[in-house]
């Protein structure tokens, strides 16, 4: 982080000025350092949202939306997820730089000899409701998991730190399968060390004791991919509250566990699972064309999910990968004549011809095709969340260590603009 500038701030009412410091990173936009405006001007800056507050400096990820950009450690997510898989994505977003054959190898060892999870975690399961949604098993179960590793309080050392992450790679999956095992009422499968990791997942997902899963090698390569392009999204609302709870010195495992609750919202993680509702209303190809206008008037509430991104203002780069997964998932199982996935590749080419969507750049996003293909895999919608939040870990786990090591950082303590009563007296209850 370099400082070419400065930014000189001056309040129309004020005497009061402020310099300051204008600070350039390796790409991106520069930044004003605001730290020493309140101390200076005796005022604060107002961000609803933190759109346009960097809250950390990071090296991870970078994300340009304007020309559909996402690198990891510098690395176009399209090389990434053509050239690697999972796991060496995770190494990467872990140690910055892609490993070699010798460090890929006990990468993933370390890995496969940690996907067990304690006997005594089982328990935990048989304390919800039959019926409970996955993502509020995992979010209880894998806050559990400080309790069985107390090591993990030990936020300074970067050796239990190291440890603690591949933990929850590995396990991730482990308990993701378990909290839909539970939630249908079917046994746990445990992991084999002899398959790779999604086609563990897949196993542990779909298989039973009395009928084992054989993997499907171009559905678990579209669910790998998956989980690369989910693996980290800079400082996105799950990601900021890891950060924020790790701030104040809290274990990984409840900071993963914070990051999983933010991820369960619905503006969040569940944009994947609101496309497939989406197309479930519409129903038919033959409803398309109503549904169509109701999307362009903006007197009508309905909106298309999985177009358009908050980030990517031009297309997502995401989308171009899953799309191409997509496509070979269905020519794979045969899907193309299937009611859903035909109105959602008519909904597609609609929006990809369409002067409408084309102008103002609703172009189909990653979520739009990942439910299609999770669906497809046989995947429960219930359970699409949980599975973004198995491939989040690692980018969640990343910025954890991160933001621990870096000297700057400090417990999160953003400030407000009060709008509330002045200062009142209180009187008797009595006389009220």
């Amino acid at each position: 982080m370099a400082e070419n500038a400065t930014a000189t701030i001056t309040l129309s009412n004020s005497e009061n000025t402020s310099s300051l410091p204008v600070h350039s990173g390796s790409l991106g936009p520069d930044v004003i350092d605001i730290r020493t405006l309140h101390k200076t001007t005796g005022t604060f800056t107002y961000d609803p949202g933190f759109t346009s507050t960097a809250s950390c400096s990071s090296k991870i990820t970078f994300i340009d939306g304007d020309k559909g950009i996402l690198l990891y450690r510098g690395y176009p997510i399209e090389q990434l997820a053509e050239k690697c898989d999972f796991l060496e994505s995770c190494y990467l977003l872990l140690n910055g730089e892609l490993p070699n054959g010798a460090e890929m190898q006990e990468f993933v060892h370390q890995i496969t000899h940690h996907t067990l999870v304690h006997g005594q975690m089982t328990n935990f399961f048989n304390g919800f409701r039959r019926d409970a949604h996955p993502m509020a098993i995992l979010v209880g179960v894998v806050g559990a998991m400080s309790a069985f590793y107390h090591e993990s309080m030990d936020v300074k050392n970067a050796e239990i730190r190291k440890l603690s992450a591949i933990r929850l790679i590995a396990k991730m999956p482990t308990i993701v399968a378990m909290c839909h095992k539970y939630s249908t009422g079917m046994p746990f499968m445990y992991p084999k060390n002899s398959l790779g990791y999604s086609e563990n997942f897949m196993r542990m997902l779909h298989g039973t004791p009395c009928d084992d899963y054989l993997p499907n090698p171009i559905l678990t390569r579209a669910l790998d991919r998956i989980l690369i392009l989910h693996a980290d999204h800079e400082q996105n609302a799950s990601t900021s509250t890891v950060r924020l709870a790790g701030s104040s010195g809290a274990n990984p495992y409840a900071c993963v566990a914070a990051g999983i609750a933010c991820l369960w919202g619905s503006a969040h993680g569940g944009a994947n699972e609101a496309v497939l509702v989406m197309l479930e209303e519409i129903g038919d190809v033959a409803h398309i064309d109503r549904f169509i206008a109701k999307a362009k008037d903006k007197s009508d509430p309905f909106k298309l999910m999985g177009f358009g991104h908050r980030v990517y203002k031009n297309f997502d780069p995401r989308a171009v990968l899953m799309r191409q997964t997509c496509h070979e998932v269905l020519n794979e199982l045969g899907l193309h004549d299937d009611k859903l996935f035909k109105l959602a590749m008519q909904l597609e080419n609609i929006a990809l011809e369409d002067e409408y969507f084309i102008e103002k750049k609703l172009y189909p996003n990653v979520d739009f095709y990942s439910g299609i293909v999770l669906r497809a895999l046989g995947i429960p919608t219930d359970m699409f969340t949980a599975i973004f939040a198995m491939a989040r870990t690692v980018g969640w786990i990343a910025q954890w260590d991160e933001m621990i090591t870096d000297p700057e950082q400090k417990i999160g303590r953003p400030r407000q603009l009060y709008t509330g009563a002045g200062i009142r007296d209180v009187t008797p209850i009595a006389t009220r």
